[in-house]
């Protein structure tokens, strides 16, 4: 253990960088900012909640904190993770749109290194810190509205100059191993047509649309609509002002007139360029093609070997996918890597956790997918020049996260399988089962008491092919009929897995289902539509959310399918969920109180559209649009800093259950997020969420007439 924060505050720890010697660590403590700025403080710590980076030293020694990284009393924002030097000397970070720098040295330290003072201060809005491999130099991003640069900050001159600098929009610096070069990513600036007016600068365009910040004034918008100019609003990617956002695989692409959509000469939208660092002079080596639809989305590249690795998505292919473009000689088209069909979890589908490595001499790239194993993870390897993909590890659970080690004989991997919960795992690069090295788990931990989910595959009514887990008792007895109990995931693009999950809240809800089934329930646990793992169409799937929320039509299917059991008593089925959880949770509760007795909705969003409108389709397609059918009880949760679902949909939520006299029961968490950050607090609501199931779907009570009960 190289840390000691054994109070359960709330202040999570995470962003871990290591030093190339592996003895420095630095990790960031404290949560993200809301929207107005602050830090949660689920604690209720009278001084506030902070943001800072730390340092400690691996053997264990102590840990110590470095600087504060966001700045609350000017209203101001912290940046991304902060960077570590190669050397672990130095750790950057960005607040405010400049990069600050903090010596991980314990003792006294110049300003400049304390994060007091700016490290590099310029116009515009600094980020994407990025150390040389030698520790030499930082490249940074400085975006400046309609264009933006790559910087070069040289540690010994203390001097910054600028690679190539133009009107584009230039950014994803990318070291070479040498650390002579720098790959990055260029798309053309923001026309007149996409511009904003600041106002007060002779020439400066008049008013226009949308803010060109850095990511791109042309991806605010879909289909038909326009600009003040009369400019189309064009689909993200398209073109001019950086082109950033998800992009529909099937977008319009448009064509190129100089004054409301941009493009380089030729045609092309995007440009891979190289640039040599001791001269600043930079090149193209490869760039896409006029009129293009695949790849006009890469946002990021790096640098492996002597390519340069992106993931991107081809039009009705069924999987995003990895590709490289060689820097020497590149051709037109990208080599596709991740030959594969399956899910990667760091590509467009699914960014919830960073899964993709490289070797050391980065001719190789290691990566998870469900490739030939839908419902799981595992780590595959593939040339990056090109070639067969391999599956590395070949146990039966799950493996995400590959971390090569120094021997470059094996990997580091997070690991998981139906009774083993987050675990360090080693597997040989040259292929083989996992050996999980921590933690132990203690002799009380019930590996026994788990079972392995059967995979059931439903139907909906339009047809749709929906892949559930069921957690089956091992006490049951023949002819019994048991409670059930349905689980919504949330995301939506989330995807449950026949074993613990790889993300923190979907780790716990498939160890609540387990002590579910412990209790008796029968357990259902539906990957409905709209989430990912089983391809782009069901990903994509039309219809969904404010759109008519098609994908409850599969929770439905779910429910359904648990009462056609002999083994389920029909009249007792309950369900739970988070977030889009929670949101399915209260439709299955408005729409269907019949199927549905009893049901927890943790910190679910309730109304889509505008409740002046109660006609629409987004109105009529969210939980509220169907209020006056819902009879059964609630269970309610939510934190009023939740930074993912407003407060405001819990608030509207209960004053209508009151004014329809429908029986709840709240917890309201102040100063917590969306998922709450204090361990005994999850502890308190898992409790409550048992009892009230215990009472309302197992006993199945009627509920008291009073509905402001169990309120705290």
């Amino acid at each position: 253990r190289i840390t000691k924060f054994m109070n359960d505050d709330g202040v999570d720890v995470g962003s871990v960088r290591l030093s190339d010697d592996g003895s420095t660590a630095i990790f960031v403590r404290g949560s993200g900012q809301n929207r107005e700025g602050w830090v949660a403080n689920p604690s209720h710590d009278p001084d506030g909640g902070e943001r800072a980076v730390w340092a400690a030293k691996t053997d264990g020694s102590g840990a110590w904190r470095l600087a504060v990284i966001t700045n609350l009393q000017a209203g101001g924002r912290g940046g991304g993770a902060p960077e570590l030097s190669p050397d672990g000397r130095y750790a950057v970070f960005v607040r405010d749109g400049q990069i600050f720098r903090a010596g991980t040295a314990r003792g006294a330290k110049a300003a400049i290194d304390t994060g007091g003072v700016p490290f590099i201060k310029a116009w515009g809005r600094q980020g994407s810190p990025q150390w040389s491999p030698d520790g030499s130099k930082l490249a940074f991003v400085s975006a400046r509205e309609n264009h933006a640069f790559i910087g070069v900050y040289d540690m010994k001159s203390r001097s910054v100059e600028f690679l190539a600098p133009s009107t584009d929009m230039d950014g994803s610096p990318t070291w070479s191993a040498d650390g002579k070069r720098i790959a990055f990513i260029r798309r053309p600036g923001t026309p007149f047509g996409q511009q904003v007016a600041t106002g007060g600068a002779f020439g400066q365009a008049t008013a226009q649309a949308t803010p060109a910040s850095g990511r791109g004034a042309a991806g605010a918008g879909r289909g038909n609509a326009t600009t003040p100019s009369g400019c189309p609003v064009v689909a993200p990617g398209a073109g001019g002002g950086g082109g950033r956002g998800n992009q529909q695989a099937d977008s319009v692409v448009v064509a190129a007139d100089g004054l409301c959509r941009a493009a380089f000469a030729g045609g092309h939208t995007v440009s891979l360029m190289v640039a040599d660092v001791a001269t600043g002079r930079a090149h193209e080596f490869w760039h896409n093609d006029p009129m293009d639809r695949t790849f006009t989305t890469i946002n990021s590249i790096q640098w492996a070997g002597e390519h340069v690795v992106f993931t991107a998505q081809v039009p009705k292919d069924e999987w995003d996918r990895y590709f490289s473009v060689s820097i020497a000689n590149a051709q037109p088209q990208p080599v596709l890597l991740t030959t594969t069909d399956g899910l990667i979890n760091d590509g467009v589908a699914d960014r919830t956790f960073v899964t993709t490595a490289f070797s050391r001499d980065g001719k190789t790239m290691y990566y998870a997918t469900n490739a030939t194993d839908i419902e799981k993870r595992h780590i595959w390897a593939v040339p990056t020049a090109g070639g067969t993909p391999k599956k590395i590890s070949t146990d039966d659970g799950v493996e995400v996260s590959p971390t090569p080690l120094a021997s470059g004989k094996s990997l580091a991997v997070l690991y998981f399988n139906a009774s083993q919960p987050a675990s360090i795992g080693i597997v040989p690069t040259s292929g083989g089962e996992t050996k999980v090295v921590f933690p132990t788990l203690p002799k009380d931990f019930p590996k026994a008491a788990h079972v392995t989910p059967e995979i059931i595959i439903t139907k909906a009514p339009d047809g749709m092919e929906v892949h559930n887990q069921l957690f089956l008792p091992k006490d049951m007895k023949p002819g019994e009929k048991r409670p059930a109990i349905v689980f919504v995931h949330g995301g939506p693009s989330r995807q449950m897995l026949p074993a613990y999950h790889y993300m923190q809240f979907y780790h716990w809800s498939y160890g609540y289902n387990q002590w579910l089934q412990t209790q008796g329930y029968i357990v259902l646990s539906v990957n409905y539509r709209a989430g990912v793992g089983y391809g782009n169409s069901f990903r994509r799937a039309p219809n969904t959310q404010g759109r008519g929320n098609s994908e409850y039509q599969d929770v439905l299917a779910g429910a359904k399918y648990l009462q056609s059991r002999p083994d389920v008593d029909a009249s007792r089925v309950g369900i739970w969920g988070l977030s889009y959880g929670g949101l399915l949770t209260a439709e299955a509760l408005a729409r269907n109180s019949d199927v549905f007795v009893a049901g927890v909705d943790l910190a679910g969003v309730h109304i889509y559209g505008s409740a002046s409108d109660t006609t629409s389709l987004a109105f009529r397609s969210s939980a509220v649009g169907a209020i006056d059918k819902w009879k059964s009880p609630v269970f309610l949760q939510q934190g009023d800093d939740d930074r993912n679902v407003e407060f405001s949909q819990m608030v509207g939520l209960v004053s209508l259950l009151r004014a329809k006299g429908v029986y709840y029961e709240l917890t309201v968490t102040p100063d917590d997020v969306h998922e709450s950050l204090i361990h005994s607090r999850w502890i308190d609501i898992f409790g409550r969420s048992s009892d009230f199931l215990h009472r309302f779907v197992w006993e199945k009570q009627a509920p008291p007439m009073s509905s402001t009960a169990g309120t705290k």
